[in-house]
């Protein structure tokens, strides 16, 4: 079934480049002018992506954003953003977005955002599927990560993550007590290097911790490396 994407944009000249470009590779395209608008189609039909742009009329990207991740934790939403809206990009990853692209963008890169976003859930069912029984679970602590069902539980009540959240905690899971750069976060987990957005990992981290730590500011499970970025502990390190 072809991927069905949404994009929220006032900018009409972006968003029909942005249309042309989708169709071209097969995508179901819905169009949204402002975020009143934008908002009432996510709540009204299902997506796999949202395109959506900070600054819009009538209900800025930020809110729409917000209730977007009211509803559902795990739609991918991709955050358009100017190079002047540095502190909105931050509280864009801070309320949920999955990713930023700057404007002015090459639409190879936009298209390559989408694509590794669309792909993030399906490349991870495919490495749980061939993990053995054994692996398909992992209890570290007071949390239990469930694989197979991208599950997290901690204190045997469930943990709402989204899709780039839980796709960050298994990757790190899956390697315990190894070192990472936010760079080679980026790559692993969002599938591509573009200097600049360290936002993304930094604030995805922050939105973990703010989940599953009990004090996020004295991490139990996700430690940072100073000078390297951060490392998930390994099983002995936690009572």
């Amino acid at each position: 079934m072809n991927k069905k994407v949404l994009i929220i944009e006032d900018d009409r000249d972006i968003t029909d480049l942005v249309a042309i470009h989708l169709k071209d590779l097969g995508y179901i395209l819905h169009k949204a002018y402002d975020g009143e608008a934008g908002l009432a189609k996510v709540l009204s039909e299902n997506y796999d992506l949202v395109i959506l742009d900070l600054m819009l009329p009538k209900l800025d990207g930020l809110e729409v954003c917000k209730r977007i991740r009211e509803r559902d934790k795990a739609l991918p939403i991709i955050m358009l953003t100017s190079r002047s809206e540095e502190m909105d990009k931050i509280l864009g990853l801070e309320l949920g977005a999955d990713d930023y692209i700057v404007k002015p963008f090459s639409i190879r890169e936009l298209l390559a955002r989408i694509k590794t976003n669309l792909r993030s859930v399906e490349a991870f069912k495919e490495e749980v599927s061939k993990s053995t029984d054994t692996k398909s679970e992992l209890q570290i602590g007071e949390m239990l990560i469930d694989f197979a069902k991208r599950k997290v539980t901690l204190r045997s009540e469930k943990i709402e993550l989204t899709a780039k959240e839980y796709d960050l905690l298994a990757y790190f899971a899956r390697h315990p007590g190894r070192s990472f750069s936010r760079g080679e976060l980026l790559n692993a987990v969002w599938g591509y290097q573009f200097s600049g957005y360290e936002h993304t990992v930094n604030s995805h981290i922050n939105r973990l911790r703010n989940k599953i730590e009990k004090n996020p500011a004295e991490p139990t499970y996700i430690k940072t490396v100073w000078g390297i970025g951060y490392r998930f502990v390994e099983p002995d390190e936690v009572e």
